[in-house]
């Protein structure tokens, strides 16, 4: 899977989804869900969203693949 097939899912820790981060065109872009306002990230504005989400575990955080993103395909070894 790759950055632009995902969408990622901050929610919080009773399960209500907050923002969601997608990558689009060489940018990051958050969507705030209780407005519906979208900001662009760079990546290093992502990793503060979501390291102290991990750390202090105060949010869940997941990993959605998109619907018409690729599935990976199976490589056969051959001899």
């Amino acid at each position: 899977m790759r950055n632009h097939e995902c969408t990622i899912v901050i929610a919080s820790n009773d399960g209500k989804p907050y923002q969601t981060i997608r990558k689009q065109n060489n940018t990051w872009t958050q969507t705030i869900l209780s407005n519906g306002n979208t900001h662009t990230m760079t990546p290093e504005q992502l990793l503060s969203h979501i390291l102290p989400a991990l750390a202090y575990k105060h949010a869940t955080i997941k990993v959605i693949p998109d619907k018409d993103a690729k599935k990976p395909t199976k490589t056969t070894k051959t001899s």
